[in-house]
């Protein structure tokens, strides 16, 4: 790429965040809109950033997720934001199901000073996460345990969590299409969200900014089978309204 400093700064603002308007890229650079949109299509001819209607991503395939050890350290600020929101919310006293994300990982982390919690979980990082309050009973679904992340999932899995219906399920996507469907990567993790979701009184999502028009092959759900959606940053269009005909309530996790 023999691009200028500004596409640089561009190219990885876009990489930091996973995907952004041409409005929010215009103001956090400095420049024009003309000059964003320009320096952005010269980056989409080469193949390094991909554009969606109104703003831009970073390019990637729609059917494998990135590694989880680069996920743990990907938008890691914003997730502990979101995560801090989320444990602000959750009262003492009440019935959880946590699923697979590093996302949800950073939510356990913030849920260690709750007292009367009862947690299931397919998510072996929670466990051992909330393992270390005891005020806290963590209750682990059983399954085949995938050893890239120690997630459990299999029809084990399904079987088990539909045992429980609990106050709140806490859980993350790889994907928030502009189309208003939740998506990820992996069918048998998806089944397992989608028993998840059937068993809870209230469903909150919590997926950072940058899975905002991010691509994925499988669909797990739609917004309006949310109750509450937390992320770091502002939607860009058309999830504002998206969320307001499907009755999500919108908790941005800003920075202090």
């Amino acid at each position: 790429m023999n691009s200028n400093p500004r596409q640089i700064n561009l190219l990885d603002t876009v990489r930091a965040r996973g995907s952004v308007t041409v409005e929010q890229l215009a103001d956090m650079l400095g420049v024009t809109l003309q000059t964003v949109r320009r320096d952005v299509q010269r980056l989409a001819d080469e193949g390094l950033l991909t554009r969606f209607h109104g703003g831009v991503r970073v390019p990637s395939s729609t059917t494998e997720n990135i590694g989880y050890q680069q996920r743990e350290t990907l938008h890691a600020e914003g997730k502990a934001r979101i995560a801090r929101r989320v444990a602000e919310l959750v009262p003492n006293d009440c019935s959880l199901i946590l699923n697979i994300g590093t996302t949800t990982e950073a939510i356990a982390k913030s849920l260690l000073r709750h007292t009367g919690l009862r947690v299931i979980t397919n998510n072996l990082n929670v466990a051992t996460i909330l393992s270390g309050n005891t005020s806290c009973e963590v209750i682990v679904a059983g399954g085949s345990v995938r050893q890239r992340d120690r997630a459990i999932v299999g029809e084990a899995t399904i079987d088990f969590i539909r045992q429980f219906k609990v106050d709140i399920a806490l859980i993350g996507v790889s994907s928030i299409e502009a189309d208003g469907s939740l998506r990820d990567f992996d069918l048998r993790e998806v089944k397992v969200a989608q028993t998840i979701i059937a068993q809870a009184r209230e469903v909150w999502l919590a997926a950072d900014a940058s899975k905002f028009n991010r691509p994925a092959m499988i669909q797990l759900g739609t917004l309006s089978q949310i109750d509450r959606l937390f992320t770091d940053a502002e939607p860009p269009a058309p999830f504002a309204d998206l969320l307001h005909t499907a009755q999500v309530r919108l908790e941005i996790a800003r920075e202090n």
